[in-house]
């Protein structure tokens, strides 16, 4: 039976435009009987879904994935921003942690200086979950985006490619699919009628043109709610509804692919996760560590339907998801994870941690740590305001209409604010009784123990997880790029154990390594090197090696033997 709504049936029809299967070329193999896992990330949203109570948003196809599996509405990013946050997400380790916090490391620099670019090198140990899962014995297949910031190893996924899909992969082992759904993403609010300042503007306005032409506005500006830090100006409603109207459409993108998974026959034997990378893509949500920039909605949906139509309120961090997903795959756990199996047997949260840093030329650097009814925020350069410029938020007609009441003094307290400076060195929120976090009660002498506590467990989580954060960020580059120059992996090269299996290894410390045969017939499939082997093929074996955020090694063929043939 389908789960597809109406609004997939077009999106479907694209999806299923694909090339035939490779399963009927290749032989079957045994089946392995772990489940296959399904990973949905909408950009830049928050809990906007009728399934978690918004009576505004349409959204049929995630208000049946929540009917049919379990919804999670205390879920958080540990950045409010794409690119630390996806990192988080896919190694189970804080942004500071592996040097990715800067909002882009491709956009290095200080005002009075020069800018530099650069990859983040994480601890040698620390992998992306998909290649652990590569490892353990999953398929893995990302559609599209990866955004991490420590490069493009090739290691982590079987196929990175716009429309992978599990179709174009044998069905012998199970798959880990991630999918990434642009459509919700802050510029797809940007007016079609806009006029653009630059090229890179201009291909995103004539983008928006063609996509609002295929999904039309739906939603009435006069019944969307602005929130206090916004003006309330006809341009903020109609960017607020532009907002719903995309998620609608993603919406439809969501029920195409479930559509497809039930086409398939997979839908019994696949968990469905669906999530978002960070909070709106709205000024003071997008970027920010209020919950408008880090609350996300989260649904998981089992083969069998288990507690379908339930509700989990425990506190669940993205680096909560690594752990989680390996343990659903039965993969070892390595030491290094910051995060916890949240499905498990274990202890759930008390709190969950997120931080800001540099937003391309904006420095700042702020943490936050919060439970189920508390927000602690700790800003460290307190002299700068919350709002400066910055070029492509500044693009919205919502954040223009923000700079003009600014210049005509027609700003509200709470939104002079965000403009004013010095900020407060500590936030402290009732987010039960003020969910839009304006109230700051750091101050007051009633909350002087919860402040004490969030500030106290603030304190144990640095104490815990290394920061990066506190490094100069060019110093921080230099540690791992000496001289400002990336390092190169060493190749990968082969050796014989005393019983004849083939050995590969790298001379850099936490090279990941792919290896193929090249035979009369080519170049075989890569495969992901675990440990010694035997040799199964004739011919040469080609290899690569990668340590995440170093160039990659060159491509070395050898013979078994150990007689280099390039």
């Amino acid at each position: 039976m389908s789960h597809a709504l109406p609004g997939a049936a077009a999106a479907l029809a694209l999806l299923c435009g694909c090339a035939p299967t490779m399963s009927a070329q290749r032989p079957a193999a045994p089946v392995d009987r772990r489940p296959n896992i399904l990973l949905i990330v909408a950009e830049d949203m928050n809990l906007r879904v009728g399934a978690f109570g918004d009576t505004l948003a349409d959204t049929p196809n995630i208000d049946r994935l929540a009917a049919e599996g379990v919804r999670y509405p205390n879920a958080f990013t540990t950045s409010g921003v794409c690119s630390p946050s996806r990192s988080s997400l896919i190694t189970g380790v804080h942004q500071q942690t592996l040097g990715t916090q800067h909002m882009r490391t491709n956009k290095g620099g200080k005002p009075n200086g020069a800018a530099f670019a650069y990859e983040a090198v994480p601890p040698a140990e620390v992998k992306a979950f998909p290649e652990l899962l590569r490892r353990a014995g999953y398929t893995t297949l990302n559609d599209t985006k990866t955004d991490y910031q420590f490069g493009e190893p090739f290691s982590v996924w079987d196929r990175s490619a716009e429309g992978a899909r599990w179709r174009d992969v044998p069905r012998d082992k199970p798959f880990f699919q991630m999918i990434t759904l642009m459509q919700t993403h802050e510029s797809y609010i940007w007016p079609g009628d806009l006029e653009p300042r630059n090229a890179g503007e201009a291909k995103v306005i004539v983008r928006n043109r063609k996509n609002h032409a295929r999904y039309p506005s739906r939603t009435d500006p006069a019944a969307v709610m602005v929130p206090p830090w916004l003006a309330d100006t006809p341009a903020t409603r109609r960017d607020i509804a532009r907002h719903y109207d995309n998620i609608h459409a993603m919406d439809g993108m969501v029920g195409a692919i479930l559509a497809q998974l039930d086409a398939d026959g997979l839908a019994d034997d696949t968990i469905v996760i669906w999530t978002a990378d960070n909070g709106d893509g709205l000024p003071r949500a997008k970027r920010s560590i209020y919950d408008s920039g880090i609350h996300v909605p989260l649904i998981i949906r089992w083969p069998d339907h288990r507690k379908a139509g339930d509700e989990d309120r425990q506190l669940i961090s993205f680096v909560d998801f690594a752990p989680t997903l390996l343990a659903l795959a039965r993969a070892p756990l390595p030491a290094y994870l910051q995060g916890r199996d949240f499905l498990g047997d274990g202890p759930k949260r008390d709190y969950i941690f997120a931080a800001a840093d540099r937003m391309i030329n904006v420095f700042d650097r702020q943490k936050a740590a919060r439970d189920a009814r508390y927000k602690y925020i700790r800003n460290y350069v307190p002299n700068e305001p919350y709002f400066r410029p910055l070029a492509y938020r500044d693009v919205m007609p919502t954040m223009r209409d923000l700079w003009a009441a600014r210049e005509r003094g027609t700003l509200t307290a709470v939104q002079r604010a965000l403009f004013a400076a010095p900020r407060p060195p500590e936030e402290l929120y009732d987010v039960v009784a003020d969910p839009f976090e304006t109230v700051n009660l750091a101050g007051e002498a009633r909350h002087a123990a919860a402040l004490h506590r969030l500030r106290g467990a603030l304190d144990e989580w640095l104490r815990r997880t290394p920061d990066l954060s506190a490094m100069d960020e060019r110093a921080m580059m230099l540690s791992m790029w000496p001289g400002g120059i990336q390092p190169q992996t060493a190749p990968a090269r082969i050796s014989r154990d005393a019983d004849g299996r083939i050995r590969l290894r790298s001379a850099t410390p936490g090279a990941s390594i792919e290896y193929r045969w090249r035979g009369d017939a080519g170049a075989g499939v890569w495969s992901l090197y675990t440990g010694p082997f035997e040799p199964i093929e004739r011919g040469a074996i080609e290899t690569r090696a990668i340590r995440y955020g170093y160039g990659a090694s060159e491509m070395v063929t050898q013979m078994p033997e150990g007689a280099v043939a390039r």
